[in-house]
């Protein structure tokens, strides 16, 4: 029988968007998404938390990486998706090993706090160095302390007081040839002896570019033109605020975040860490 008036506009899901129903999808690293809101188009490189908010790293066909807020509002291949966060990888296989290499040690305490110390420029330097090292150092009982600025040096070491036993192991940052830095470090070398002080530096402007710059979705570290300041210029690059000091720590955040392993830093600096614990820790 034919129903003249026709069938019930209301009866079914009339409430439906034009594209569908979001659907929810795990952010697993290498799909390719669309931020319905920007447009932007990137494969998934990272999900992490920063100041207490879940984010996806989207890196677009130049190699350039913006972060969105996890959750709705995405779209994969024109669909509305809810993205949520990855399932936990699975238990590695074999002898576990420690972000700088080492074997693991199951269950060990840390040791009392060992005479001899390891001494970083900046907290940046520090947070860096634990993450990486941090499981070897406490096995060791060795503390990093922070210089904040090498001009600082020779009296914080004087204060110390370095001996064969109780060594000092100095990372300064930018120590180059002919460098202000290099003179400090040559003074404080002869004045306190080298079986005592080692001091050891990387080449680089800031510990940021320690990390490898593919890991933050960079081809390299960008030259911040002179008169700009250096860490707000690279926050500019990375697509992120940059506009107060909360927003650089912030940024500094997502860097470190990036970081798993030793593998993820430059020789230059994965190095001379490397070193800097033998020197403390040896005989």
């Amino acid at each position: 029988m034919n129903d003249r008036y026709g069938s019930d506009v209301l009866r079914g899901d009339w409430r439906r968007p034009t594209r569908g129903r979001s659907v929810t999808h795990p952010a697993t690293p290498g799909l390719v998404v669309e931020d319905g809101e920007t447009g932007w188009v990137g494969a998934i490189v990272a999900v992490e938390t920063i100041g207490g908010q879940q984010l996806v790293s989207l890196e677009d066909r130049r190699g350039r990486v913006r972060a969105f807020p996890l959750g709705p509002g995405f779209l994969i291949d024109g669909a509305p998706t809810v993205l949520a966060p990855p399932p936990a990888p699975a238990a590695p296989r074999g002898p576990a090993r420690t972000a700088s290499g080492s074997l693991a040690v199951t269950g060990a305490r840390a040791r009392v706090a060992a005479a001899s110390r390891i001494f970083v420029e900046g907290t940046h330097d520090a947070e860096l160095v634990e993450k990486v090292w941090g499981a070897d150092l406490r096995i060791e009982g060795v503390v990093v302390e922070v210089l904040h600025g090498v001009d600082d040096l020779a009296a914080a070491l004087a204060d110390f007081g370095p001996t064969a036993s109780a060594r000092a192991g100095v990372l300064v940052d930018h120590l180059v040839a002919g460098s202000k830095e290099q003179r400090i470090a040559h003074e404080a070398m002869r004045r306190f002896g080298a079986d005592r002080v080692l001091i050891v530096g990387h080449p680089y402007v800031d510990v940021w570019q320690a990390i490898r710059p593919e890991r933050v979705g960079l081809r390299q570290w960008p030259v911040i033109p002179r008169g700009q300041d250096w860490k707000t210029g690279i926050a500019a690059a990375l697509g992120l605020p940059h506009t107060s000091t909360q927003d650089i720590g912030l940024v500094w955040k997502h860097l470190l975040s990036r970081v798993r392993t030793y593998a993820d830093l430059e020789p230059a600096f994965s190095g001379r860490v490397e070193e800097l614990v033998d020197f403390v820790t040896g005989p």
